[in-house]
């Protein structure tokens, strides 16, 4: 046997060499078949529908493009709602802390602090039962039902007027939002294809720029409510609350569990539309908990560098996210001053998210994008640091505030990033909890290294934010790395089978690129027939990492 250095060239080099095919032509030759039948017992929820398929079914550019624009229509719309509510809910502790919730509520010390921090500690704490669910139960019906169970309770929130009071709200409001994130990665994973995911989750993680600037344009508006008997930190969290309460019904109503049971999909659309899958080597879902795909998520380093960075990137979001607004104040702006100009925060966020995803999709790498990310927030965390907090600061200090909203662009490249690099729908579920685990653990840490008696200057939360962005981006490093690593023993499993090393992964290109890409692999034997068998990345040869 060769020496794996020579038997498996790089993935990077077989997409250049790809890039400059010519005379490659998308045409769709006659198929075999006799086709591989995926394992229906114990496998994924795809294989019930594609083992009543007798013949390999080829999926043009133009059904490719077509199903896509139907999923894009029915499953996107509902995830960009959910996801705005549940940041305006969760931020809405943010908008009021620059309306007196501190004095109303007699808050001392750290609670203001632990407000935000509760709610992460409730994630942290209910995660397995979250993950449990989204495995066990129909996940569109899941998602509505802690949708409408977190409105009523931000909206309860309104009658807390003391810390036991608030403190309570946020721990139940921690319980119910603590599957959203890991059920939205479980659907962009059994919807689009892994080039398409990023852009998809870039979108309904946009929404949280988005619930920066909607919701300190209600913030301020009720900020205005002159009214005795309800305080305006109170006004706010009524209306976030009552606003998702009266929204959660189309969640029931739009959101399909999966494709295998859509009822959008109609006829045979609902074969390509999971066929169009298989390029991913990744499934769809599965309703079978296994405890081995379980038990091997934490065998795999992956594991431990996706919650790494995922906690280092947290940790700061965490304690920006709940003092911003103070943040801007301690620049010498009043409160109505602080929620407006935070807005612009939120814009630069959603461009630094969609900036962000397009880099990963124009280079195919997301390392470098994810290092870049992280030079903007060191840049502007290090000035803020060096500036003085005089009235002549306070333009050159709100200029270097907006440069740290890029670091809203790396969550999101990292929920894209991880998903696409483990497969076996338990193991799947479980590097996701792990990953959001450490989510959690960040969003804690992150409030407790600010304080509100370290105003304005807050030096302990910028210089803690600060080293945590460059760790980040020597991992991110690191991390490309392995995953070339790991494409390399890949390329020699597949050797010792008999089958082609090199191989182009067709689900990161376009829709035409991969059509003649899919030809050239087909023609060298490999056609992903493991796709649905519910395997993991460790032992389905045919699964590419994503660098």
């Amino acid at each position: 046997m060769t020496e794996l250095g020579k038997s498996a060239p790089s993935i990077q080099d077989e997409k250049e060499s790809f890039a400059h095919e010519e005379g490659v032509q998308p045409s769709l030759a006659p198929l075999p078949t006799e086709v591989h039948k995926p394992r229906v017992e114990g496998g994924d929820k795809a294989a019930e529908v594609l083992a009543e398929v007798t013949e390999r079914v080829v999926v043009t550019p133009e059904e490719n493009r077509r199903i896509l624009r139907m999923v894009d229509l029915h499953v996107l719309p509902v995830m960009l709602l959910v996801y705005f509510l549940q940041q305006l809910d969760k931020s809405s502790l943010s908008y009021t802390s620059v309306f007196g919730i501190v004095e109303e509520a007699n808050l001392v010390g750290s609670e203001y602090s632990w407000l935000s921090s509760i709610v992460y500690v409730a994630q942290l704490v209910f995660q397995p039962l979250s993950s449990y669910g989204i495995v066990r139960l129909p996940v569109g019906k899941w998602i509505f039902f802690n949708a409408l169970c977190w409105g009523a309770t931000v909206a309860a929130s309104a009658a807390a007027r003391n810390f036991a009071g608030l403190l309570t709200a946020r721990l139940f409001l921690g319980i119910f939002e603590a599957t959203i994130a890991p059920s939205f990665i479980a659907i962009t994973q059994m919807w689009w294809r892994r080039r398409e995911q990023t852009y998809r989750t870039a979108a309904w993680n946009a929404s949280n720029g988005v619930c920066a600037v909607f919701g300190s344009l209600v913030s301020y508006g009720i900020g205005h409510i002159k009214n005795e008997n309800l305080r305006p930190y109170q006004g706010i969290f009524l209306f976030c609350g009552c606003l998702t309460v009266a929204l959660t019904p189309l969640v029931w109503f739009f959101l399909p569990d999966s494709p295998a049971t859509a009822k959008f999909l109609k006829g045979n659309d609902r074969v390509l539309a999971l066929e169009r899958l298989r390029d991913n080597n990744m499934g769809t879902e599965s309703k079978v908990w296994k405890w081995d795909q379980f038990w091997e998520a934490f065998r795999d380093l992956k594991t431990y560098l996706w919650f790494s960075m995922l906690f280092l990137a947290a940790c700061p979001s965490g304690g920006i996210g709940a003092f911003g607004a103070l943040i801007i104040q301690g620049f010498g702006f009043d409160s109505f001053e602080s929620i407006l100009f935070n807005m612009p925060f939120g814009v630069l966020t959603v461009v630094a998210i969609f900036v962000g995803a397009w880099l990963c999709n124009k280079i195919k790498l997301r390392f470098p994008v994810i290092i870049l990310l992280c030079l903007f927030p060191i840049a502007g965390s290090t000035a803020m640091l060096k500036l003085g907090r005089g009235s002549e600061y306070r333009g050159k200090l709100l200029a270097c505030y907006y440069v740290l909203s890029v670091m809203g662009g790396i969550q999101p490249m990292l929920y894209a990033w991880a998903p696409l690099n483990a497969c076996g729908h338990t193991k799947k579920v479980t590097t996701t909890a792990v990953f959001f685990v450490a989510q959690c653990v960040g969003n804690i840490v992150g409030p407790q290294v600010y304080k509100t008696n370290m105003k304005p200057r807050y030096t302990p939360g910028l210089v803690t934010d600060l080293v945590c962005w460059i760790v980040l981006a020597v991992l991110a490093g690191f991390t490309g790395l392995y995953l070339h690593y790991l494409n390399r023993r890949q390329a020699a499993k597949r050797l010792r089978k008999g089958k082609t090393a090199a191989v182009v992964d067709t689900s990161i290109l376009s829709i035409e690129e991969a059509a003649r890409a899919r030809e050239i692999n087909e023609k060298a034997g490999e056609t992903n027939d493991q796709a649905f068998d519910d395997l993991t990345d460790f032992q389905n040869e045919d699964f590419v990492y994503v660098l």
